[in-house]
């Protein structure tokens, strides 16, 4: 994994397999962002097998092959559809077009795996929804800083043993490298990719549902900005939001595509969760100047203070709970409603951050210097 790169994060982890070889067969789809290495390192580290692949770019396919050698290059996404022993379908779609393939995905028989964010409007949203409660399958979602980042699952078991009270606040930054002499012509055009709060703003509200407990949540007040991409006028490199949820918990988060050169790694990933008896700070993937490693959680609680460095040790369980829950129709991975409440959020702070944002924000940079 090349640490300044965002868009290639493929974490691997120790394998420890939940079902025997051949016993789950899935395939992955549509290759336009990195992320699928990331998902598809995770079904396979937990025992499922990776059949097929499919993309139109043979480039991609021969990289994906490179990477998972048991996988065989499908004529047509059809080709996968049609075969009975595929039971998922993963893909890392233009985001644009992830709602429409979930759907055809679903109503194929299958079940659906999909890169963040999961749409990009509010109809894909109720489509999806709709053809899943008719279906029975399932369409989950690789909120990755939350189920693929270490630290992020031992703050969850600290919040579930209790050791910082009740959570009352999640503040949150996910900020990441552009990198734009390697991004796609799609990343660019705000259509394809959606928006920076429903694209990597998904994560922060998805972390926030999880931890805090909530059900659902209003959007209080959002914002995005173009505040140093004016060759990329449909591009926000900037966006922030506050939401309440349901069970009175709070949160503010800020995304953005500003992280300098000199950082070591691709976003310096923070979140600082607050309870009525404690906190955790959690610096994902660096501990800047003093370690270029991630996965560092600081807490305190009643007893004291403390610190320790997860990597290695706590594991990533949500991808073994995914493919049992696909086996046995459970949902101990993430609920259905779940993945697609942080979804709607997502959508609605994205909506209203283009309602409200002023014109003298959402202006490229360039723009702006002239008024």
């Amino acid at each position: 994994m090349v640490r300044s790169d965002g868009m290639n994060y493929a974490p691997k982890h120790e394998a420890k397999p939940v079902v025997e070889a051949g016993e789950f067969i899935f395939a992955a789809a549509a290759l336009d962002h990195g992320h699928i290495h990331g998902m598809c390192n995770g079904l396979t580290e937990v025992g499922g097998t990776v059949k097929w692949v499919y993309d139109p770019d043979e480039a991609k396919v021969e990289t994906f092959i490179s990477m998972f050698p048991g996988a065989k290059a499908a004529g047509s996404l059809e080709e996968i559809l049609a075969d009975p022993e595929v039971r998922l379908v993963a893909s890392a779609a233009i985001p644009a077009k992830r709602g429409p393939l979930g759907v055809k995905v679903m109503e194929s028989g299958k079940d659906y795996f999909t890169d963040k964010a999961p749409f990009t409007t509010l109809a894909q949203l109720d489509e999806a929804e709709a053809c899943a409660a008719r279906t029975g399958r399932k369409y989950m979602v690789y909120y990755s800083e939350r189920l693929h980042v270490e630290s992020a699952v031992y703050a969850d078991q600290l919040i579930r043993q209790g050791a910082i009270g009740r959570v009352v606040q999640v503040m949150g930054t996910g900020p990441h490298r552009l990198n734009a002499a390697g991004r796609p012509d799609w990343f660019f055009r705000r259509d394809d990719y959606g928006g920076i709060l429903c694209d990597i703003g998904s994560h922060q509200i998805e972390q926030f549902l999880h931890y805090a407990g909530c059900k659902s949540a209003k959007v209080l007040h959002s914002k995005v900005g173009n505040y140093h991409s004016p060759e990329y006028p449909e591009l926000e490199d900037f966006g922030d939001a506050t939401l309440v949820g349901d069970n009175g918990a709070t949160q503010y988060f800020r995304v953005d595509w500003l992280t300098p050169a000199g950082l070591g790694t691709w976003g310096d990933g923070r979140t600082v969760i607050l309870g009525t008896e404690g906190y955790i700070e959690l610096r994902k993937y660096t501990d800047v100047a003093r370690s270029d490693s991630g996965d560092h959680v600081f807490w305190v609680d009643r007893e004291g203070e403390h610190y320790e460095q997860v990597s290695g040790k706590v594991g990533c369980p949500f991808f073994g709970q995914l493919i049992l829950d696909c086996l046995n129709r459970t949902e101990n991975a993430m609920t259905q409603e779940h993945a697609f409440t942080a979804a709607r959020l997502c959508l609605e702070a994205q909506d209203q951050a283009l309602n409200t944002t002023p014109d003298t924000l959402r202006k490229p940079a360039a723009e702006r210097r002239g008024l």
